[in-house]
């Protein structure tokens, strides 16, 4: 496929809700990129990522999507709104797209129910809401040790890979902010595949600040952020569990 044959897809994201240059903390615009920018390596599609300030949208963001929030996928002119939606695109439309969409049951029950176990544990911040969180953390470190893969439905990434990592990253650093939960370091087959995560450019790409992560849940909290923190230099937690390091 020659270079001028290569599509452009547009990604619009939100922007951070502390500095707007920055892109935000949203999971799915997180996953969306992930996705897509998988295949730009591939050179199936050219990617434009373009942020938006939902505190301050340009006029024609209103104009072009009236009350839509990002993510919002703009593929040849039309613009792909809704998140199952964008999914359905992704795999059907966009060339290569259906190679990210691996049907697998397990996986797909395994992670689930991740993310609203953590945000019941942000909401109750007691040990019985960490418990069932570290349990579901468990069950996906013993379905990566049964696969035996690199990733979770083989040695190549797939959308699966995509939704996980940037829930995984969010419990790892508003979890810690808020509740003082650490994912277990005797969870190595997850922090081993996370480690692996951290090495790739799809996720160090797409991968907002600790502080925007931090800052998405102040908000729904009602906690008003302190000016200290829009100047903050941004951090990024990639660390991993000395026991891993070698």
């Amino acid at each position: 496929m020659a270079e001028s044959e290569v599509p452009e897809i547009e990604l619009i994201i939100k922007a951070s809700t502390i500095d707007g240059r920055r892109k935000g903390a949203c999971i799915f615009c997180q996953e969306y990129f992930m996705d897509l920018y998988l295949l730009a390596e591939l050179k199936t599609i050219s990617l434009k990522i373009t942020t938006v300030d939902m505190k301050r949208p340009p006029a024609d963001f209103r104009s072009n999507f009236e009350a839509a929030q990002p993510p919002i996928l703009i593929d040849n002119g039309v613009a792909v709104l809704e998140n199952d939606i964008i999914e359905r695109h992704i795999m059907k439309n966009i060339p290569g797209g259906h190679n990210l969409f691996v049907p697998d049951q397990e996986v797909s029950k395994k992670i689930e129910n991740l993310y609203s176990k953590f945000k019941h544990m942000l909401m109750k911040r007691d040990e019985t809401s960490k418990n069932n969180l570290t349990n579901t953390l468990t069950r996906i470190n013993e379905m990566l040790a049964s696969k035996g893969t690199r990733f979770l439905t083989g040695d190549t990434m797939c959308c699966f890979d995509c939704e996980l990592m940037p829930k995984l990253q969010h419990i790892r650093v508003a979890g810690s902010f808020f509740c003082d939960f650490e994912i277990p370091a005797s969870l190595t087959h997850l922090w081993t595949y996370i480690r692996e995560m951290y090495q790739l450019d799809a996720f160090t790409q797409s991968n907002p600040a600790d502080q925007d992560i931090i800052n998405i849940y102040k908000n729904q909290q009602g906690v008003k952020s302190v000016k200290r923190e829009e100047l903050e230099l941004p951090s990024y937690t990639t660390s991993i569990p000395s026991t891993l390091a070698a």
